[in-house]
């Protein structure tokens, strides 16, 4: 049995742009946002997919259903796939975060860990894996859960703290009884 995963991080926000936290936050896609989905969905014209599944939040679902578009199917969503939730950090910069909530632990401002934030995307991504043998899915994710889980899947040589993922990256695996990382952060559908 051999699955076949694009992982893709969502298009741009205006959050992005500006670097504010989103985690849960449900925030749209921007214009160069929009123009990134449409991109990356071009990528996958003419490929052999055989499911697409999403967040469920929006910028991951509009990225996702352009893809689905290609092959006329309807996107799955799964809040097992939403970012790493910043509780009281979300909607902030990083500069705020520091002036605000200097002294003051994670938990204590309602942020998920990252221990809980990578089993939920190692437990997701490895369901939908199995659920799929010896077929290509793509899954359209937000950036710390990609980063999280290429960090499990490779032991900590990439991912969280050394990878970046870009708007629209795309992080290829192989499922068998294991993962394989095939490719990281292909952003050559923007470079046109």
């Amino acid at each position: 049995m051999e699955t076949i995963m694009y992982l893709i991080r969502h298009g741009e926000t205006e959050w992005n742009q500006i670097r504010r936290i989103q985690g849960h936050s449900d925030i749209d896609l921007n214009e160069l946002g929009l123009r990134q989905a449409e991109q990356v969905a071009r990528r996958f014209q003419g490929e052999s997919v055989h499911a697409v599944y999403s967040s469920d939040l929006s910028r991951a679902r509009e990225t996702a259903s352009r893809i689905a578009q290609n092959f006329d199917y309807t996107v799955s969503t799964l809040p097992t796939l939403r970012e790493r939730c910043y509780g009281q950090w979300e909607g902030l910069t990083y500069e705020e975060i520091r002036a605000r909530f200097e002294n003051q632990d994670e938990a204590a401002c309602g942020i998920e860990t990252f221990e809980c934030m990578q089993k939920r995307a190692v437990t997701a991504l490895t369901e939908l894996a199995k659920a799929h043998p010896n077929e290509t899915i793509v899954v359209v994710s937000h950036g710390g859960l990609i980063n999280s889980f290429l960090h499990f899947v490779t032991s900590g040589e990439q991912g969280t703290g050394i990878t970046r993922i870009d708007n629209t990256g795309i992080t290829k695996f192989r499922f068998t009884d294991f993962w394989n990382v095939l490719q990281v952060n292909d952003t050559d559908h923007l470079e046109s």
